[in-house]
């Protein structure tokens, strides 16, 4: 595992003085403490190979590109092939996966099938995304939430029963509310409603409240799924990471699961909601912090635009696949 955020720290006391929030209703309301933002000029293919660059250092070499983003550098073409072609991978299977703040989990799922069928053998999947180019300054509700980062992992073939095993992946969606989380314009639907393009609303936008209410229903039914098929009591979990989205909705969710509280792992405070990135940050983390032991059961779970969801399970590997770094030695390498 690797992670990468950027070195511009952006701490609730710096929050702009027109949203009228101090850091304690910013803590009680998202747990989140600081963000970090890029610099203008910075698209997520950037911080996406940031996050690449460090989990190859000393690995094989990789023969397919995965990258989990809802903020491309470009509607066409994906951003993942010229992340290889930045890493000098050659001409390696390269493409992107939109499933918001759930496409590290999509990403893993797509990642085995493909080592699976046979198509690839070693695989890099990154979750990265910007959202600071696309929040409103206005917005204080999206502004207090989100940062930008990345994170990457290597999926290679191995043998059941072997550390670092994928045991198993839970994913859903409901297009029936994908207006609670999007970008109104900039796609083909906006082009073709005939409004003039730079006319339209290009920022990020949710509806909160109901947010929170999908979100906990639809990670705990996810996980507890996924619970199920493995024949997985709460407790057999020894490693709780979800998405890194509210910490109220972590906590509601680990207290659906049954799944003790202290057994999840939070980054949330120091690098807030970094979308794709969310996960694999939160697991760079974890690692560094010595809180992760081969063999050991983690459950992790996500939710986003879509909306989209998902879960998945395995065991921690006997040692990382690239280097780990912490959030206070990713600001110091920055």
């Amino acid at each position: 595992m690797a992670g990468w955020v950027p070195p511009r720290r952006v701490t609730n006391d710096d929050l702009p003085a027109s949203w009228q929030v101090t850091d304690d209703w910013v803590r009680s309301r998202t747990g989140i403490g600081s963000r970090h933002r890029a610099d203008p000029g910075t698209a997520t293919s950037d911080v996406a190979l940031e996050a690449a660059a460090r989990v190859l250092e000393g690995a094989e070499t990789v023969d397919t590109v995965l990258l989990a983003s809802s903020t491309p550098d470009h509607p066409i073409p994906a951003s993942a092939p010229a992340v290889a072609a930045r890493l000098g991978l050659g001409p390696v299977a390269a493409f992107d996966i939109a499933a918001v703040c759930s496409g590290f989990v999509y990403g893993l799922a797509t990642g085995a099938g493909l080592i699976a069928s046979g198509v690839s053998r070693r695989l890099l999947l990154v979750g990265a995304d910007v959202y600071s180019n696309l929040l409103d300054p206005a917005d204080r509700s999206s502004g207090i939430l989100f940062g930008d980062g990345a994170g990457a992992v290597l999926l290679r073939a191995g043998e059941p029963g072997e550390p670092g095993e994928l045991l198993g992946c839970d994913l859903g969606s409901d297009g029936g509310n994908a207006g609670l989380i999007t970008v109104p314009d900039g796609g083909a639907r906006s082009r073709a409603s005939g409004v003039p393009p730079g006319h339209g609303d290009h920022h990020f936008r949710m509806q909160g409240a109901d947010v929170y209410k999908q979100a906990v229903v639809r990670m705990t039914q996810s996980a507890r799924s996924l619970l199920d098929r493995l024949g997985w009591e709460p407790l057999d979990v020894d490693h709780f990471v979800p998405h890194q989205a509210n910490a109220r909705i972590l906590e509601a969710v680990s207290l659906r699961l049954g799944i003790p509280y202290e057994r999840c792992f939070l980054n949330l405070a120091e690098v807030g909601n970094t979308g794709a990135a969310s996960i694999p940050l939160a697991l760079a983390d974890a690692q560094e912090a010595d809180r992760l032991r081969e063999g050991e059961r983690v459950l992790i779970t996500a939710f986003g635009g879509g909306l989209t969801w998902g879960s998945a399970a395995f065991t921690w590997p006997s040692a990382p696949a690239g280097p780990t770094t912490s959030t206070t030695a990713r600001r110091e390498r920055s």
